[in-house]
């Protein structure tokens, strides 16, 4: 008898004759999001689904809700959706303000870009301050603006902290320090879909009024969660706010989380791998995380300069430390080049996106991942670069002599 194998193109590699055949090793998935999703977690979300209005579920959301709070460095609410990042701006949004409100955005990438125009799809006044991708948000712009508005009519700044697309990391202190000189009332939205448990990022400390999260990064769970965590005074501006809202109201939320409770169906499964990914990450301990984090960034930047590519980010107070994006020389093409290195090397790099498709390659290192990890990482595209015949020196060798420098030592290989 003969059976029929069903094709399994991420498992199995298609030969020259078109026959799948089976592709050994380890899928190296280094694009900055969704990331490799440790076993640990999985294996937490291996389980049986359990009832959603019963003793267990509400024991997991509300472990769940206070483990996250650490994270995001608040004392205040964290509201975990069944959704992605783009639902965590939208929830921002509609819960704090009216038709036509003005609000202020910094063009520093795709994604600050997506955010403009969903906040212009609600109806709201949307003010851009132009950028080139290659900086992050300018503090100094985003005070002239504030103090140029007497009248208050600015309702909301609205930034990305770090910029998935471009590897720019925007100085979110900063930007609240220019906020207050400007003595201005206006609402501070952050987004941290690439930053939140990687980076150091501080909501109360920063006075930060709403944070928008997604579990696809740096929490280690795959996608399908999405996180506001929320000040006093957003949930003041809450009360008067009239755009409409049903699925992304934060009553309805925290009225029921207050037990443990969802106002619908939650993403129960989901819910367990995040209580294990929060709980892997403060036995780690954030200040360790953020080190790592820290330490990859810049093994990997030490690469870049030794291959004699150009990062993306101008700026060093802005190099991101959990997605490098690099330039590939005039006359190459990026996503050639990760098509080589996916198709020899079986692993994924980001592409380019928006104005620097085709132009840019972007290697992701956060969430679940350490030094041997990104020594593969590392190699993988300097093979590629070989046989993309692009010009290049050694920068493996630069990244691995700062990562084998002892703790503590200066690095054997000048930044």
């Amino acid at each position: 008898m003969q059976y029929a194998i069903p094709d399994q193109t991420c498992a199995l590699d298609k030969g020259e004759t078109g026959v799948s055949k089976f592709r050994s090793g380890v899928h190296f998935l280094q694009i900055p999001g969704p990331t490799n999703v440790p076993e640990r977690v999985l294996r937490a979300m291996d389980r049986a689904t359990i009832d959603h209005r019963g003793p267990d579920f509400s024991k997991l959301a509300l472990d769940v809700i206070e483990l996250a709070k650490p994270v995001f460095k608040t004392s205040g609410p964290v509201i975990v959706w069944p959704a992605s990042g783009s639902g965590g701006w939208e929830a921002a949004l509609v819960n704090t303000l009216s038709p036509g409100d003005k609000v202020l955005m910094a063009e520093t990438g795709q994604f600050a870009a997506l955010w403009s125009k969903l906040a212009g799809r609600l109806g709201l006044d949307v003010q851009v301050i132009p950028g080139d991708w290659r900086h992050g948000v300018d503090p100094d712009a985003i005070g002239a603006r504030l103090e140029a508005d007497t009248a208050h009519e600015i309702k909301v700044v609205a930034v990305v902290h770090n910029e998935t697309s471009t590897g720019v990391t925007s100085r979110v202190a900063e930007v609240r320090a220019a906020i207050d000189r400007a003595n201005h009332p206006a609402l501070f939205f952050v987004d941290t879909v690439s930053s939140l448990a990687s980076l150091d990022y501080r909501h109360d400390e920063w006075k930060v009024d709403v944070t928008v999260g997604g579990s696809q990064k740096g929490l280690m769970v795959p996608p399908g969660l999405a996180f506001n965590a929320i000040s006093e005074k957003a949930m003041a501006a809450s009360k008067t706010a009239r755009l409409p809202r049903s699925y992304w109201s934060w009553d309805d939320m925290l009225e029921s989380n207050r037990t443990g409770w969802f106002p619908y169906t939650p993403a129960t499964n989901m819910l367990f791998g995040l209580r294990e990914a929060l709980t892997m990450l403060h036995e780690e301990g954030m200040e360790n995380v953020y080190a790592r984090h820290a330490r990859h960034g810049e093994a990997t930047r030490r690469a870049v300069r030794g291959w004699g590519l150009e990062l993306l980010a101008v700026d060093p107070r802005e190099y991101s430390d959990t997605v490098t994006a690099i330039l590939t020389p005039d006359g190459f093409d990026a996503d050639a080049l990760r098509a080589t290195i996916l198709e020899r090397f079986d692993m994924s790099l980001g592409t380019g996106l928006g104005k620097f498709k085709g132009k840019i390659f972007r290697i992701g290192h956060l969430g679940s991942f350490n030094d041997l990890m990104l020594a593969g990482t590392l190699c993988g595209v300097q093979m590629g670069l070989d046989l993309a015949g692009i010009p290049h020196g050694d920068g493996v060798s630069s990244a691995l002599a700062y990562l084998a420098a002892p703790a503590g030592a200066p690095s054997l290989v000048p930044a």
